[in-house]
């Protein structure tokens, strides 16, 4: 089944590209819209749709610049989104009900010889010895396990399972545990991270909080900006940038800053505006999503250089124009020598000029930099 879905999404998104590419009433829509019609045909599951990726990345086809394509993508997608959470109510109630029936399970085999008495509605549950020595003992170990001891999620889901099995006195305990106590339920909410942030932390610095403002009003960004990039690979890490607290991130980095450059208006104040303004800048995406997934930490981003801190598509127009300046070098150089031992690759003629300069070190041979004197391109070699 996932190998099925794969290849009929895979076929839709080929179909869709090519027809964004070739425009107008192009045959691909059409292909493309068969293969979205099978996807939604397929019985699929939550488990499916987890393994195989398929419904992050059905949000490219839903940009797509035919709206038949765009309607017929986000009518599937919302289709899945029906299924889990169809899924996700069934398992709800059928987990319910297997709890009331383990209840009454339990009541009905509570033995004679213990006592229950609830001391709070939210606390662990003590028992009184009523009559033997056995059943004493059984209640000191349960004690020890049960009401000193956070059970976890897998572990509440065995004892639930394993209740029929074991004695009345174990089973109520580790209900009661897991409706009613606290630390239990703290512990699972701290598993999960720290919450949201809905508002600034201030720290009475008039010049500190403005900073932390203008870091989260950047951060913020990032999630839209992610959903809107044109690349595949920045696209499915959504999710995990939607997880991320930007006010948070906001908080540390300023910190950091301040800690380790001390103030925005004293002498690292040149550093101050530099860092600020790569990641405030419109063009620079790549800098703030590493920075709020945490792939740049803030002890490195106050060391890093203009250049570093510089956008992808940056550092390649970067090394771009080095090369090509390096490239058009002549100082110190000889003259160019026109000759016709070179042919060019692009037009094919012979009528060339070129020069030699040393690039690499001294042990190594010289570079030979050709210009066609035809169509004027440039290659090199050594």
């Amino acid at each position: 089944m996932d190998k099925e879905m794969l290849e009929t999404f895979e076929a839709a998104k080929k179909a869709a590209d090519v027809a964004a590419e070739a425009g107008g009433g192009s045959p691909e829509v059409d292909r493309c819209l068969d293969a979205l019609k099978r996807l939604r045909s397929l019985p699929v599951t939550t488990q499916d749709l987890v393994e195989t990726q398929v419904g992050k990345r059905l949000r490219y086809l839903t940009k797509n610049h035919h709206s038949k394509i765009q309607v017929e993508a986000s009518a599937l997608l919302e289709f899945w989104k029906n299924v889990v959470i169809q899924e996700t109510s069934n398992s709800k109630k059928n987990g319910g009900s297997e709890n009331k029936n383990l209840v009454k399970n339990i009541k009905s085999e509570r033995p004679e010889g213990v006592k229950v008495d609830k001391t709070s509605r939210a606390g662990p549950v003590t028992m009184d010895v009523i009559s033997t020595s056995e059943s004493s003992k059984f209640v000191k170990k349960d004690r020890e396990r049960g009401m000193n001891a956070e059970i976890s999620k897998s572990e509440r889901d065995k004892t639930e399972k394993n209740g029929s099995n074991e004695s009345g006195v174990h089973s109520v305990n580790a209900v009661r545990i897991t409706k009613g106590d606290p630390q239990a339920a703290a512990t699972k909410k701290s598993s999960a991270g720290p919450p949201r942030l809905t508002t600034m932390i201030k720290c009475n610095d008039p010049m500190r909080d403005k900073v932390r403002e203008l870091l989260a009003e950047a951060f913020s960004k990032v999630s839209s900006e992610t959903n809107e990039d044109e690349r595949d690979e920045v696209r499915n890490i959504s999710d995990e940038v939607d997880a991320c607290d930007p006010i948070r991130v906001a908080v540390m980095v300023e910190s950091v800053m301040f800690e380790k450059l001390g103030r925005s208006n004293g002498s690292q104040k040149l550093k101050y505006r530099s860092i600020m303004f790569n990641l405030k800048d419109g063009n620079n995406t790549d800098l703030r999503r590493r920075v709020l997934l945490g792939e740049v930490k803030p002890e490195k981003l106050i060391i890093m250089t203009p250049e570093e801190m510089a956008s992808d598509k940056r550092k390649l127009s970067n090394e771009q124009i080095k090369e090509k300046a390096l490239f058009e070098c002549e100082r110190g150089g000889p003259p160019k020598a026109t000759t016709d031992q070179f042919k060019c690759g692009r037009c094919g003629q012979r009528k060339t000029t070129y020069y030699q300069m040393q690039t690499r070190s001294a042990d190594e041979p010289m570079t030979t930099f050709v210009t066609c004197v035809n169509c004027n391109n440039h290659w090199k070699f050594c």
